[in-house]
């Protein structure tokens, strides 16, 4: 079975994760695109392959030499995000792109135009992968467990390329944030390992934000409006003053690149009370205890002015910048950069201006950098995939794999 093969069978599996269900995984059809995953792996001939009750399938691609060489794995994840429906893709190749619009559905004028994303120029003469404009495709992460599969498959089938032993392992959950809590990290047995998860081709990242969540409720005193003068306490417009606290600026859509910010996600409640909820997201790790700090200083002033108790803070740390924990073994990041310039692609180092499974896993034990798997757009309808994208990134995989076992 071929890449573009591959992914195009693994896309069709729903396995859309939820917030919701409070068990892993989150939805039954990642472990039904598990078990798939569990028996193609068998067929191909690996070894020491499990999946527990979980979702999360480990196997082993054992090394083609004697001299002892560092294990590293590879890793992706199979659900995809809530954001969209990933039910019933039904996905098309728009070969030899010639920089024109793309009609995804033409009953719905669902159009992906370079006029709003510019990035598709970048891809003009490539073969890309598109959804029918009522689904997302998928390629979030995939594209990822489609090269990591395709590249074991061409080392077994050229043993010419010496290598050590290979993990590859596929997690649930990681668009909720929670793919890596039951990653059993000594069970997996490596070295260091690298998430395929990225984006555009050459991408390589080894910073993401640290990030937190913050929920505010808000405590108001509902009297009738006609005799509320001194009485009233409004909880919505405790809650905005609250929110005008807040650095106008220091919002998502007014950052990039290293920039932090706080991005309100929900606003509900009525004049008894209302609660707000933010993530909190900065890359310096000062900086971030410092929003944090801003919160909780703005809910004590809150509570100075209107009552003690009016306002309560729930704040909770999600992950942090795995820059700490990778820059002690930076030759892990060499090797993938030596490795894409030996593939004919240019490196782009790059911070992460979200998380990644790698994150999690970094403090876990396992140093994990992230890789571009090639995809671009993800979480919607407009998302699609350069096939040569993806050639390059199991290209990848397979250069390091050899470059690891000739050091």
């Amino acid at each position: 079975m071929a890449l573009v093969e591959r992914f195009l069978k693994y896309v069709s599996f729903d396995t859309q994760s939820s917030e919701e269900t409070e068990v892993t995984p989150s939805t039954p059809g990642q472990m039904v695109f598990a078990k798939y995953l569990k028996e193609e792996l068998e067929s191909l001939g690996l070894e020491d392959i499990t999946l527990d009750e979980h979702g999360y399938l480990f196997a082993t691609l054992p090394a083609n030499i004697d001299k002892p060489v560092p294990t590293i794995g590879f890793i992706a994840h199979m659900d995809t995000s809530p954001d969209m429906s990933g039910k019933d893709v039904s996905p098309r190749i728009v070969q030899n792109y010639d920089g024109s619009d793309i009609v995804l559905c033409a009953e719905e004028n669902i159009v992906l135009s370079p006029s709003q994303f510019p990035e598709l120029l970048d891809h003009k003469g490539e073969d890309l992968i598109v959804t029918n404009g009522k689904t997302l495709l998928g390629a979030d992460d995939k594209a990822g467990i489609a090269e990591i599969v395709s590249a074991i498959v061409y080392l077994k089938e050229h043993p010419e390329i010496k290598h050590g032993k290979i993990r590859i392992g596929f997690n649930p959950d990681e668009e909720i944030g929670l793919g890596a809590h039951k990653f059993d990290v000594e069970k997996f047995g490596c070295d260091w390992a690298y998430t395929m998860d990225g984006g555009e081709v050459g991408e390589l990242e080894f910073e993401n934000f640290n990030a937190a969540s913050a929920k505010i409720t808000f405590k108001g005193r509902n009297v009738h409006p006609g005799y509320a003068k001194n009485k009233m306490i409004n909880s919505i417009r405790v809650a905005n003053r609250f929110c005008a606290m807040l650095p106008a600026h220091e919002t998502p859509e007014h950052t990039e690149g290293y920039e932090g910010f706080y991005h309100l996600i929900s606003f509900n409640g009525d004049v008894e009370q209302t609660t707000v909820a933010y993530i909190i997201r900065d890359h310096d790790r000062a900086r971030f205890e410092s929003r944090k700090k801003k919160i909780e200083r703005f809910v004590s002033e809150i509570n100075a002015e209107y009552g003690e108790g009016t306002a309560t803070l729930e704040l909770r740390d999600q992950y942090y910048n795995m820059r700490e924990k990778i820059e002690p073994v930076m030759h892990i990041i060499d090797t993938a950069f030596a490795a894409m310039e030996a593939v004919g692609v240019k490196p782009n180092v790059k911070p992460i201006r979200g998380g990644t499974d790698g994150a999690q896993l970094s403090f876990k034990g396992l140093p994990c950098p992230n890789i571009f798997a090639g995809g671009l757009n993800f979480h919607g309808r407009y998302e699609f995939a350069p096939i040569q994208n993806m050639e390059k990134a199991m290209k990848v995989i397979v250069k390091i794999a050899e470059l690891v076992a000739i050091k």
